[in-house]
């Protein structure tokens, strides 16, 4: 077989970055090993800036009516007997213009949206069961069950996540953070009216809850590294309990769960590969970062690294300018903004990692402060969003610790629209159209 681009991994990135080219009439194969959804838990919260991204490719509609939409993210600080001690928000209405709110959609419908557009295109060849075991010369060397065979490509792209091959044949490393806490997580009954995300914590316990669509909420429950083998020993109920407790709002819901089986062990991680970029070859998603899971990130950086390389390539295609040294435009737009978030997950994470009650005093001050000055508010919601890029300055960092005063002015609505990245398509290091 023979492609322009091929390839390796058909989850959401993989998909995304398949359906940008053969938009843009790039030949695309792509090689999805899985034949069924996979079994571990994958990313539901779509950030406002990977809305914008598939508006552009024609799925905005769909992906809203299949979703739940969120404006707002409840934090909820909760004292040792269990009562609201403190209350904060996270509102995405604050963002200018058409992006302003996050939605959750099942995660495998989402795949089954994106794979159905890109199969519309002649130019999109779509490998089922189809592993990737490496690369030769100018060729992904592929198999099905005992069938070996090739396909040659100009660009070999990876996506296969963690373990990607792709990685391993650039020679590209990476260093795992791990962290001293792991999650529960699964999916159950809602109340109809519960529709916006709560975070929920005391200084020694942790609970996520973020509806999806169809009356149903996901859920992640922090615990202590090893815990998990002794919780499945004690009955459901024990589980229920630990919810209803922090959040009476799915009591009557969560006792729906019958058994252990359906609940997850999610472990998080944390690292950063060197480089994106080897000759023909680069990585996406996972395969280039992993993210702490607190801000709902994974997922929309794969996202979001699919557009970039996407857009590029197929300029490059479009304008007849494959040099390979073309292809480091990609790392250097994405590197910098993904490794901001990677941080900001990480500030997140220890956050709520640390069970003493200074740290949860902390936490309620810098939320709270964060809150009451606008200017501290938009620029989290900028960068947890997805659409822009704008650091914390020492003067914001003062007003976190109670040390200045809380601005009352608001950003002017130009100002914010100016913070917002616009798309911008980049060339031999001109920047067209605007993506920066």
């Amino acid at each position: 077989m023979k492609a322009d681009v091929f390839i390796g991994g058909g989850g959401i990135g993989g998909l995304t970055l398949a359906l940008k080219l053969v938009q843009r009439g790039v030949n695309v194969v792509l090689a999805e090993r899985m034949v069924v959804k996979a079994p571990t838990y994958k990313g539901e919260l779509l950030q406002p800036k990977s809305m914008q991204i598939f508006d552009s490719l024609g799925l905005y509609e769909q992906i809203c009516n299949r979703s739940n939409e969120i404006k707002v993210l409840d934090m909820l600080e909760l004292s040792s007997s269990l009562q609201v001690k403190d209350q904060s928000f996270m509102d995405y209405s604050v963002l200018p213009g058409k992006y302003n709110a996050a939605y959750m959609m099942h995660h495998e419908e989402l795949k089954t949206v994106i794979l159905k557009a890109a199969c519309a295109f002649d130019n999109f060849h779509y490998l089922k069961g189809v592993a990737c075991k490496g690369y030769g010369d100018g060729t992904a060397l592929l198999q099905k069950g005992t069938e070996k065979f090739e396909v040659e490509a100009q660009f070999f792209f990876g996506a296969e996540g963690r373990s990607s091959v792709t990685r391993k044949a650039m020679e590209v490393e990476v260093k795992q953070t791990t962290y001293n806490h792991h999650f529960l997580t699964v999916t159950f009954p809602r109340a109809e009216d519960f529709t916006d995300g709560k975070i929920i914590s005391t200084y020694n316990r942790f609970l996520g809850l973020f509806p999806l669509p169809d009356d149903q909420v996901r859920s992640v429950y922090l615990i202590p590294p090893g815990d998990y083998k002794a919780l499945k020993e004690k009955p459901i109920s024990h589980f229920h309990k630990l919810y209803t407790d922090l959040a009476p709002v799915v009591d009557g819901y969560v006792q729906q769960l019958l058994d252990w089986k359906k609940i997850q062990l999610m472990i998080p991680v944390m690292y950063h590969a060197d480089s994106y970029v080897k000759d023909n070859k680069a990585i996406i998603g996972d395969a280039s970062h992993a993210v702490h899971p607190m801000a709902g990130e994974g997922m929309n950086m794969a996202i979001q690294d699919a557009d970039v390389l996407g857009e590029l390539t197929a300029d490059m295609f479009e304008r007849q300018q494959t040099d390979l040294t073309n292809l480091k435009w990609y790392e250097k737009v994405r590197y910098k903004r993904a490794d901001h978030v990677i941080q900001l997950s990480h500030l997140a994470a220890l956050a709520y990692s640390f069970p003493f009650k200074p740290v949860s005093y902390l936490r309620q001050r810098t939320f709270e402060r964060m809150e009451e000055d606008p200017i501290l508010h938009f620029k989290q919601m900028l960068n947890v969003s997805g659409l822009g890029m704008w650091k914390e300055n020492v003067r914001d960092r003062f007003i976190q610790g109670g040390i200045m005063p809380v601005r009352i002015k608001d950003l002017a609505k130009d100002t914010k629209e100016l913070s917002i990245i616009h798309r911008k398509k980049i060339i031999h290091g001109k920047r067209r159209d605007s993506y920066d």
